[in-house]
């Protein structure tokens, strides 16, 4: 199993701090999240039905005819490599969201690492693109994006596209144009709804790459709560706009807290800020030693931060980055 963010329970046990106590910055989750009502007690004692408006409700959503619901991305990101006959070629940028090599290589797969510039040119059956990267918030435009899966359709390959952090910036997701062959793009309600306990994701794809993943996922994939939660998130609209306007002044001002802090950000996206240093290891310490948590990542030696809540987060956060030595 891959390390991931949000590990609150082992960093609780580690620094002898109650999970209570912590700031948690280490999953790149809105912590200003979708309000999630109270869900009908009928709700769950229902098993979950294909049939109950989250498929239409998506659709609108994305804009597009073809997806089909999965638990989370993180479910498609594992199941995609089996619709594959091994060994294919798999060309990833690095560094990225570590499950999609893990995933690749578990099933046999040829996985090549590359830089966000190789990408774009480099020979290989399969394409796996994170976009906008996590964690350098490196954003691939849609012409560079359409253009790369022109040439992958044309030589019968694929192109998949994780959008797990786009919802924030809409402009630039290929999820309008779906389904074409040799396209797969993810979709999540954990980043920009803040819904990651729920697990709802979408694929979006041609036909026949669906049907082969619903037939290989099963049935009942997704909770009926959380189908009802995902349905009500994706129809509204006012706050969806007023997120949009919102996460951006909120990452602005973090990379601003932290330049004046002594630690220049080299990259993020609107839910997240990304340092690339050498004493990066020390600086998660540091500040784990303070109840608050980080996401460390060592090659590169690099940390992210995501956003604060509230006021007091942001004044805790401030003060810890006072003291630290850099």
């Amino acid at each position: 199993m891959l390390e991931h963010g949000g590990r609150l329970r082992a960093a609780a046990l580690r620094y002898g701090i109650p999970e209570s106590d912590w700031l948690d910055l280490s999953t790149g989750i809105n912590p200003y999240g979708w309000p999630v009502p109270a869900v009908p007690n009928e709700i769950w004692q229902r098993l979950p039905q294909d049939d109950d408006g989250l498929h239409q409700v998506a659709q609108d959503y994305y804009g597009t005819i073809s997806l089909l619901a999965v638990a989370g991305s993180q479910a498609a990101i594992q199941a995609l490599p089996m619709l594959r006959a091994a060994p294919t070629r798999v060309a990833l940028v690095a560094p990225a969201y570590a499950e999609h090599v893990h995933a690749w290589q578990r099933h046999g797969h040829e996985v090549i690492a590359v830089s966000s510039e190789e990408i774009l040119h480099v020979d290989a059956d399969v394409k796996v693109i994170v976009n906008p990267n996590n964690p350098t918030g490196k954003l691939f435009t849609r012409d560079e994006l359409l253009k790369l899966h022109a040439q992958q359709a044309a030589r019968g390959g694929v192109l998949v596209v994780d959008e797990a952090f786009i919802d924030a910036t809409p402009e630039h997701s290929l999820a309008s144009i779906c389904p074409r062959p040799g396209l797969i793009v993810l979709r999540s309600l954990g980043k920009f709804f803040g819904l990651a306990g729920a697990r709802v994701g979408f694929v979006l794809g041609e036909e026949n790459i669906l049907l082969q993943l619903a037939e290989l996922l099963g049935p009942w994939t997704i909770a009926a709560p959380s189908r009802h939660v995902a349905m009500l998130a994706l129809r509204d609209t006012a706050w969806q706009h007023m997120t949009r306007a919102a996460l951006p002044l909120a990452v602005q001002r973090l990379g601003e807290l932290l330049r004046a802090s002594g630690l220049t950000p080299d990259g993020g996206c609107t839910l997240f800020q990304w340092l690339c240093c050498a004493n990066a290891a020390s600086v998660h310490e540091q500040l784990a030693r303070k109840g608050i948590l980080t996401r460390l990542f060592k090659q590169p030696a690099s940390v992210r931060f995501g956003l604060p809540r509230d006021e007091e987060q942001w004044a805790r956060l401030a003060e810890a980055l006072r003291m630290i030595n850099k």
